[in-house]
């Protein structure tokens, strides 16, 4: 059996190579990048694959059984014809299967909807490709929290507009664990899963970093507006705008939903402390 992974010299395709590599080989596993060099560290064969370039995927699935799509980071209105050249050439070169990464969100209330909507479009034409699928809805990801900790420990706070809105954190790690599973086993054909931990507000993710950094950091909340401000002038329009989004649906409950992780991997997702534990060990 040959497993392919897109965006394999990506941070998410990357930690996933490896998963699977540990489960089945490095025999077993193709990355697929759209600059080969940047995965020549994964020490397994790397085929070319630009997203915008439906024949470079037409070669890179060939022999292929199962692919992992790592959903794109271009905009959003980009992303579907991205994706569907995947799709369009896994259904050319007979792949069996394949399994999207997609992601946790609200559809219509945020700055951060169009990719929502995005990737709900990609999980639509991958459930009508005809070929067996599996679909993964990612949490938000906590590695960029511990990114910016020096600033948080500068400023003696996160702040950001969530208020008390819950959010299902996840981490690379955790999630390269479920994918392989669900690359793995045929049971988790035709199922979408919620792939995050236990739902935390900002105060409780403050209190994890400072348990486990020993920081004192306290949860500043303040408004979608002013967070949205400050986000663009120090990120840019398009990134800025995104990262707002993101914390608006954390506030309005688009991030609280039940996870299915223990269903897609067949173990507990970590909690908060033992996520951001495993990552400080690295």
């Amino acid at each position: 059996m040959k497993i392919a992974v897109t965006s394999a010299s990506g941070q998410l395709g990357s930690a996933i190579v490896k998963q699977l590599t540990k489960e089945i080989g490095k025999d077993a596993v193709i990355g697929i990048a759209r600059t080969p060099e940047k995965a020549k560290h994964l020490g397994i064969e790397i085929r070319k694959g630009d997203y915008n370039n439906r024949s470079d995927f037409d070669k890179a699935l060939q022999g292929v059984d199962a692919v992992l799509l790592v959903s794109g980071m271009d905009k959003p209105e980009n992303r579907i014809q991205q994706h569907r050249n995947v799709i369009e050439a896994a259904k050319t070169n007979d792949v069996k299967k394949i399994v999207y990464t997609s992601i946790i969100g609200d559809e219509e209330k945020t700055a951060f909807s169009p990719v929502v909507k995005s990737n709900r479009q990609t999980e639509k034409d991958v459930q009508e490709s005809g070929l067996q699928w599996t679909i993964g809805r990612n949490g938000i990801y906590i590695e960029p929290d511990l990114e910016y900790i020096d600033t948080y420990v500068k400023e003696g706070e996160i702040r950001n507009c969530a208020g008390d809105g819950k959010c299902a954190y996840t981490s690379r790690p955790e999630l390269a664990y479920a994918y392989t599973q669900m690359l793995l086993n045929d049971k988790h054909d035709g199922h979408v899963y919620n792939l995050g931990g236990k739902p935390i507000t900002q105060a409780e993710l403050a209190d994890a970093i400072n348990q486990a950094y020993n920081t004192d950091l306290a949860y500043h909340p303040v408004s979608a507006e002013a967070y949205a401000k400050d986000r663009k002038e120090a990120l840019g329009e398009f990134m800025g705008t995104i990262i707002a989004g993101i914390y608006d649906g954390i506030k309005i409950g688009a991030n609280n939903v039940p996870s299915d992780f223990e269903m897609a991997a067949g173990r507990h997702h970590k909690s908060t402390l033992e996520m951001i534990k495993v990552l400080q060990n690295r």
